[in-house]
Parts: structure tokens; sequence; C-alpha cells
């Protein structure tokens, strides 16, 4: 009797989940921001030729950005769940419109001798870190909000679905560019209308998105700034309850970790590798098809060549690797191999159709060679440890970004074979650095001690 005089407690009446209406625009969200910068690298060689200036000093007006970038992207993703996750959202597209807007204004003056070249760099560089400053807001809050209101059985085809926009992003950016050169703008013409696509978006935003109500714990994993043939933004499925049944607060985990070690190592190398080359493939793109004396003509094999790399990203990363069920340390070995032979080739290729082939082949090579570093780096460490080693390896991808690319160029512009062969090189040695120091994958997919 004492059980049934018990009170029920009530039943809350279970909440709608995302309508697809508010789903649809937090994709076109994660796919502006990526397409604008992807579009971005289609365009940069060519206004570097029509200013005047070494193809390195381009290289070096991103290094601030990024440096900003893997700064800020973890102390916005941490912001995200006490400001809110919508307000985050529109710091970051803000960023991105602003940085935008700016770039292309500053630009447009270079390009019209309005202003020096040196000072058109230099303003440019610094328009360039409100995106990297403030745009990395945007992808954490975006995953930290979808995966907020998603019931576990859901999470992992709304997290794929987001995933998705921003290695399209990486398509579509290069495909789109050289239709946005317009000749009232010139080859600054995709910065103003991603700025302006910005714009639309953050209305949308602000009139249609709820502000917080979250229903479940989530944190937006932390990302690096998309770059076409590069970007893995793919998010791990956490579960949010106890982890591996350890309470109590977790040790910091240590770059210098024994069990982190040889796949920090590899991604670190590897993650240079393929910043210089993707510097280096807009320059390379203009001087093969002697280009230089027309550098507005450039924008369309520039733009299909990093249209090629990212298609061959994707199709390794959502096709190959699911269905060849390649391991961790079978993934970097032999993703960095298929670089190799990619780079290679795309450094002895004289038309179009074979730089883009090449392009293709070193793209699904290091398109292995990512997710399986970083998924190793994951496997080796307890899972109470997620989150951090997710941190590391966020801030590790993004490194590689702050002084590869400029250092490539410059390589590149002593000459070419110096460059290519140092890239060459440094796949070579995450292969060799594979066979010797990684866990073979038997091991590491065994069950880890918690």
């Amino acid at each position: 009797m004492a059980e049934a005089d018990a009170p029920v407690p009530p039943v809350e009446a279970p909440r709608k989940p995302i309508s697809h209406e508010r789903m649809a625009l937090l994709f076109v969200v994660m796919l502006v921001t990526a397409a604008g910068n992807t579009a971005m690298q289609s365009v940069m060689p060519s206004i570097g030729t029509e200013l005047g200036v070494a193809d390195v000093w381009i290289s070096l007006a991103y290094t601030w950005s990024a440096l900003l970038w893997v700064t800020c992207a973890p102390i916005w993703a941490r912001r995200s769940d006490k400001r809110g996750r919508k307000a985050m959202m529109a710091l970051g597209l803000f960023g991105f419109i602003s940085s935008f807007a700016l770039c292309g204004l500053m630009l447009w003056l270079g390009l019209n001798g309005w202003l020096p070249a040196l000072w058109t760099l230099l303003l440019f560089a610094a328009s360039r870190s409100l995106y990297g400053g403030f745009g990395s807001a945007a992808p954490p809050a975006v995953q930290a909000y979808v995966a907020s209101r998603t019931p576990r059985a859901e999470r992992t085809q709304a997290m794929a679905l987001i995933a998705s926009s921003f290695g399209l992003g990486t398509v579509i950016g290069p495909a789109v560019a050289p239709l946005l050169v317009f000749p009232a703008t010139g080859l600054v013409g995709p910065f103003f209308a991603f700025a302006v696509l910005g714009v639309v978006v953050l209305i949308a935003l602000r009139a249609s998105l709820p502000n917080d109500d979250p229903q479940f714990a989530a944190r937006g994993d932390v990302v690096t700034a998309p770059f076409s043939a590069n970007s893995n933004p793919r998010v791990q499925d956490r579960d949010e309850g106890p982890a591996d049944g350890v309470g109590g607060d977790i040790p910091d985990l240590s770059w210098r970790d024994r069990r982190l070690r040889p796949w920090l190592v590899a991604g670190l190398v590897g993650g240079h590798a393929q910043a210089a080359f993707l510097g280096i493939a807009g320059f390379f793109v203009l001087d093969r098809l002697g280009l230089r004396a027309d550098p507005q003509a450039g924008t369309g094999p520039i733009g299909l060549v990093l249209m090629c790399g990212a298609i061959a990203t994707l199709l390794s990363q959502w096709g190959l690797i699911p269905m060849l069920k390649l391991g961790p340390r079978s993934s970097t070995m032999w993703g960095m191999a298929m670089a190799l032979v990619g780079v290679v080739f795309f450094s002895l290729s004289h038309s179009l159709h074979a730089i883009a082939l090449g392009m293709a082949i070193a793209s699904m090579g290091f398109g292995l060679y990512r997710p399986g570093f970083t998924a190793g780096a994951s496997l080796a460490v307890s899972r109470a440890e997620q989150g951090q080693v997710g941190g590391i390896v966020a801030s590790l991808n993004g490194a590689a970004y702050i002084v590869a690319p400029a250092l490539g160029v410059w390589l590149y512009g002593h000459h070419e074979t110096i460059g290519f062969a140092t890239i060459a090189a440094l796949c070579a040695a995450v292969f060799v650095h594979g066979w010797r120091a990684l866990d073979p994958d038997a091991v590491i997919e065994s069950p880890r001690a918690g």
C-alpha cells in the first residue's frame, strides 16, 4: 500500500527536435564560412600577382589569422556553454562578414592604385585577423547547439550532417569563385559576395533560431580553419555521462605523454607537408600554365584544381576509410604514401588535367592520413581524456598553417624542386615513422584501460 500511495513524478512531455528549417540554417552557417575561405584561396594567388608582390608575402598574410584561430577557437568553445551557442554563432558570422568585407575593400583599393602593395597586404592581414579571432566562435557553437537538442539515438546522424556542410563548402568555394569575379569588382568579387551572403545568413539566424534551451549536455569540438582539401570537421559522438566509470578530477594530458607522442609527431610532420603543399598549389598553377601575365585568367584553373582536391578528400574520408575499414596506423601510413605519389606527380605535371589529377591523388592521401592519426591519438588514451586529446589534435592541426604555407612558398620561390622535394621528404618521414613507431591497428583497437 505504501508503494501505491507514493506520489508519481510528473512525466515531462517530449520536446520537439530541431526542425528541418532550422537544421538547414545551421548547415548553411557552416557551409558559407567554409566556401568563402576556399573561394578566397582560389583568387589570392592571382591577386598577389596583380599587385606585383612576391608569392611568399601572400602566404605570410594568412599567418596572423591562423595563429589567432588556434588561440581563440578553444576559448570560444568553452564560452559557448556560458554565453549561449546562438550568441557565439552570431559572433562567428560577424567575424566572417567584417573580415571578408574589409579584406575585399583593402585589396580593391590596392588593385586600383589607391594603396601601395605593402600597405595593401598589411591591411589585408589585419582585416583577415578578424576571422581568425572571431570567426572561430561559430563551428563549435553550431555543433554544441545541435548536440544539446538531439537525443543520443539521433545525434550521430545530426552531427554527420553538420560536418558534411563544412566539407561541402570546401568543394563549392573553388567552384563558384571564378563566377564571382565581376567586372565592377574584379578579382575581389568573391570577398564581397560572401560578405553579403554572410549578412543574409546572420539576419536569418537572429530572426528564426531560438535562444539556448538545451535538452542534453553537449560541447562542440574545436575544428581547424577551413582550407580546401584539408578540413576534417568530423565530430566525435561522445556520451556525456561518466567516462569509463571514473569520477573526480581528470589529470591534465600533456603533449609529451608517451602514449600520444608517436601520433602527435606523425600529425605535426604530416600536417606541415599538407599545409606547405596547399600553399604552393595556386602559384604553381599560374606558373605551369603560363598565366602570370594574365592573373585574372588563373582563377578558373586554380579553382578547378582546388575543387578536385576537396572532392578527393571527401571521397577518401567518407568513402574509402569506411569501405576498406582502415585502422589508424594503416590509414596514416598508406595515406602518406599516396600523398607522396600525388605530390611528385603534381610537381611533374604540365597540363591542367595532369595538375588536377596530381592534386586529387595527393589530397586523397592526405584525406586518409588525417583521420588516421586523429583516431590513433584518440584511441591511445582513456575515454575520460577524450576532450583533452581533441583539443590537442585541433591545436596541432591549426599550428601547421601558421608557418608551413609561407615556408613552402618561400622554398618554392627559390626553386620549385626544393619546395616539392621538402614536402615529399616530410611525407616519406611520416611513412617511415609510422612503420617504426606507431602501434599496429590490432593493438590500438584493443580495449583501453580506464
